[in-house]
């Protein structure tokens, strides 16, 4: 899951771009044409007035599908964002603007019988309906600004001049008449222009990067999947740390049997950005590696650990391959032992004497990141214990509203220090390990299921059967963790723990509020009850006498995000929110005072 400054970041940008189909947008925009092109009628309330009109609303749509697709679509061939469907969807609301002012302008220049009424408001509405236009495109748009310009341009001038020909085509326009269109298009767009400068200064001021730059490379990823722009912003605004992955693996009689790998990374912050996806990259380049089951939980980290960009992810597993040395450590371990204190339930197991896996979890209440510090203080306690390492995992599998961080903290401190107590006055025995994968066909990334799948691996220790289930998800619905542990239960299996992975590559992709679902939510039970079971199920049937190995990696130099820089990311999204609200009551009503007053002049 996410730090809460990555979450508000997260629901601002999660319902981005939600348009209606292509068919919808032609209906209603057809429908919206013929209803402009009876603003002609007032001017001429005659059966000819009414024919005129559905002539005028026939080539309104005609003219305005031809401009977008041939004119913008020509200007506009090299932007990924702007395809043909939202293109003709910016033209539908922008042209509500013109043709509402049209019907304006008839209705007064039919009562007053003067054309300049009709020219002095429809040149108001050409000129909101084509700043309109311009700021979306320089918003959104990946054009130069200055190119955006023309595109902005031509569909309001063409629904324009289609109007003025069926409406006051007879009356004698002039010069002067057109002076007031390209005034009134000038004053707007040079009110756009400083309405984005002033939005631009927030971002600069916050982040060193303009919002507009920034609101950009969001909208790239959101709606096209391209990563570049915004990890190349999160690069700019990167520190640079060391990072720790540890690796429990088992080896059996014919090589590597599992591996669970525990990166210090967080996998975010989103979608295919940064370290989404990291849990299930390791994974694969794991399996290949060594041939073998892998299991990638959470470790101990948040959103400030996030790696800025996909070449930090390459930096990092490149590195893992090359450096990663497994050493022996023994083929015994202490059964698997569970402690509930304060709410805080930690699974213990120290495996060769040396080594204690802690699973840690506040379930059924919420669980979320968890800071580094307390991985510090949880090894801390390891080592006065007497152990040289132990390996804590964020089981991450229960939300159930808001989060503590600090108590959460203290009170799995405590429980961590009495599990180990516990742990370490047990006796050691050969253990037996089974493991298995499936990878569900009927959940993928919107029903929130990664790419990794569903991992099972099985210690026993003298008939004490303790299965560790990964789940590559982000987060778990509260209570299903025991409802899955409940069902293990009945198939032999005495304890053990349910995590996920909190892959990041299942937010943003589907409109929730939270931006994501959570295990459990949006799959069918019985059916992940059933994945969940085969794994645990075909990692029972292939147990063998083991070896155990263990090493702790230090990844040096990679970027990652940074607390600060988290901080300040999701607070320039909503200073610039603000700024744009504040920005706009102040800019709007002043220009069209302004332009009211030059075209009263004209």
């Amino acid at each position: 899951m996410a730090s809460e400054p990555a979450n508000r970041v997260a629901r601002r940008y999660s319902s981005l771009f939600t348009l209606p189909s292509f068919r919808s947008i032609v209906s209603v925009f057809s429908v919206s044409c013929l209803l402009g092109g009876m603003s002609v009628i007032p001017l001429n309330p005659t059966v000819e007035g009414l024919i005129l009109g559905l002539l005028c609303g026939a080539v309104l749509l005609a003219s305005s599908l031809l401009v977008e697709h041939i004119c913008v679509g020509a200007l506009m061939r090299r932007d990924p964002i702007f395809d043909f469907r939202r293109r003709l969807f910016l033209s539908l609301v922008s042209s509500w603007i013109l043709l509402a002012f049209t019907a304006a302008a008839s209705l007064v220049a039919a009562l007053t019988r003067d054309v300049d009424v009709w020219v002095k408001l429809t040149s108001f509405g050409f000129a909101a309906s084509s700043s309109l236009r311009l700021l979306v495109l320089i918003s959104v748009s990946s054009l130069k600004r200055w190119r955006t310009l023309p595109p902005a341009l031509i569909q309001p001038a063409a629904l324009l001049l289609v109007l003025a020909a069926f409406s006051v085509g007879g009356y004698g326009l002039n010069v002067r008449h057109l002076l007031m269109a390209v005034t009134s298009v000038s004053v707007a767009f040079l009110g756009t222009f400083l309405f984005t400068f002033s939005v631009d200064r927030v971002g600069l001021k916050s982040v060193g990067v303009p919002s507009i730059k920034l609101f950009k490379a969001f909208i790239l990823n959101w709606i096209k999947g391209i990563n570049g722009p915004i990890e190349s912003i999160f690069d700019s605004m990167s520190e640079v740390k060391s990072v720790k992955v540890s690796v429990l693996g088992f080896k059996g009689s014919r090589g590597f049997k599992a591996l669970i790998v525990v990166p210090a990374i967080h996998p975010g912050p989103f979608k295919n950005v940064g370290s989404s996806a990291i849990p299930s990259m390791i994974q694969r380049v794991f399996e290949d590696r060594f041939g073998c089951v892998v299991s990638v939980p959470h470790g101990l980290s948040g959103h400030e650990l996030d790696l800025t960009s996909q070449l930090e992810n390459r930096k990092v597993i490149e590195w893992l391959l090359e450096h990663v040395d497994l050493q022996p450590i023994g083929s015994v371990a202490t059964p698997f032992m569970q402690l509930r204190r304060n709410g805080a339930s930690v699974g213990c197991q120290i495996f060769g004497g040396r080594c204690a896996l802690l699973t840690l979890t506040l379930a059924p209440e919420t669980m979320e990141d968890l800071p580094l510090e307390l991985e510090e203080a949880i090894q801390e306690e390891a080592r006065k214990a007497g152990l040289q390492s132990a390996v804590p995992i964020d089981a991450h599998n229960s939300i159930n509203g808001d989060f503590d961080v600090k108590r959460a903290s203290l009170i799995l401190e405590k429980a961590v220090k009495d599990a180990l107590s516990e742990a370490l006055r047990l006796e050691a025995y050969q253990i037996r390990v089974g493991a298995a994968k499936v990878i569900p066909t009927e959940f993928g990334i919107k029903e929130g299921m990664g790419p990794g799948g569903i991992t099972a691996i099985v210690v026993d220790v003298k008939g004490d059967k303790a299965a560790y289930v990964t789940i590559d998800g982000n987060n778990m619905v509260s209570n299903l963790r025991d409802e899955i542990l409940s069902r293990l239960r009945r198939m032999g299996v005495d304890g053990g723990e349910v995590m996920t992975t909190d892959t990041h590559i299942v937010n943003g992709v589907v409109m929730v509020d939270r931006g994501y679902y959570p295990v459990g939510e949006a799959m069918d039970r019985e059916r992940l009850f059933w994945y969940i079971e085969k794994a645990v199920r075909d990692a029972l049937g292939n147990m063998e006498p083991v070896s155990v190995l263990w090493c702790v990696e230090v990844v040096p130099e990679v970027r990652v995000i940074g607390e600060k820089q988290i901080e300040d990311f999701s607070l320039v999204i909503d200073a610039v929110f603000q700024r744009t609200k504040r920005t706009a009551a102040v800019i709007i009503p002043s220009f069209a005072a302004i332009l009211t007053a030059i075209l009263a002049l004209l």
